[in-house]
């Protein structure tokens, strides 16, 4: 009995990290004032790849979406995210990344928004810049 109440906290607790991780993901979809489909998707895709159910991901979508509207700054999405382990972090990135170039090309804000997140999310630059580069090889984007 207990460690189902042990395993409800937990799912919680994922939960809520995927919300602040989609939030993220949306965020940085709109930093260019056009959110696509396509980046819908990519967000979507990315949910799956850490672990949320497929039956879970509208809702996720919904509460990340009215989080973000409700925000004025990426500190309250990063505070949550930069807990989780390093692994789960560069699928964070590497999702950053592919709604970036799903136009392909990257502008100021962008890459702006990039810098001060591996800062924010404790990653090193070339986690960062090696991750970029495997998202632009994976999208035939050249520099």
């Amino acid at each position: 009995m207990f460690n189902l109440f042990k395993k409800n906290e937990a799912d919680e607790g994922n939960n809520l990290s995927l919300i602040a991780i989609t939030a993220l993901l949306i965020h940085s979809a709109k930093i260019d004032e056009n959110f696509t489909d396509k980046e819908k998707e990519i967000i979507k895709k990315a949910l799956i790849e850490m672990g949320a159910q497929t039956d879970e991901i509208n809702e996720i979508f919904e509460e990340a979406e009215k989080k973000e509207k409700d925000s004025n700054q990426i500190l309250d999405f990063t505070r949550q995210i930069k807990n989780i382990d390093e692994d789960k972090k560069k699928l964070v990135v590497e999702a950053l990344w592919n709604i970036i170039y799903s136009d392909e090309s990257a502008d100021m804000y962008e890459a702006n928004l990039m810098r001060r997140l591996s800062g924010l999310l404790y990653l090193e630059s070339k986690v960062v810049g090696d991750l970029k580069e495997k998202v632009k090889k994976k999208n035939d984007i050249s520099s």
